[in-house]
């Protein structure tokens, strides 16, 4: 089992930048592949970005493809979202979660473990 903990959200202008980290307890971090979600008021929670085990496979949405970069750091349990050139559109609660699956994609099923979420919220 793991914990998940997010931080690094907060208010931004527009074209902005923000990093989201979300940090994993337990030693084996390196074990899942993780992925960062998003949900706005009144809407479903989407796909942002995933990352495989060994942070050497990414896949975004098409969204922020271009602007957001998932990272990982399995020394130090954590995974990272750049979040640059950001858009009032943006504006949502952001979740990291982990999934025991060795392939994992932008179905919210795919995902076992998540963190309580940050809030990002982009003023125009």
């Amino acid at each position: 089992q793991v914990q998940l903990v997010e931080s690094g959200g907060g208010l931004v202008q527009v074209g902005g930048s923000l990093r989201l980290s979300c940090a994993a307890s337990g030693r084996t971090f390196s074990s899942y592949a993780m992925g960062w979600f998003r949900q706005a008021p009144g809407k479903e929670r989407e796909f942002v970005a995933t990352i495989n085990r060994s942070g050497g496979s990414t896949y975004y949405a098409d969204s922020v493809k271009g602007r957001f970069t998932i990272s990982r750091d399995n020394a130090k349990n954590t995974v990272y979202l750049q979040m640059n050139s950001l858009k009032p559109e943006d504006t949502a609660v952001y979740y990291c979660a982990a999934s025991v699956l060795p392939i994992v994609g932008v179905s919210r099923l795919q995902y076992n473990y998540w963190g309580q979420g940050t809030q990002v919220t982009v003023s125009s």
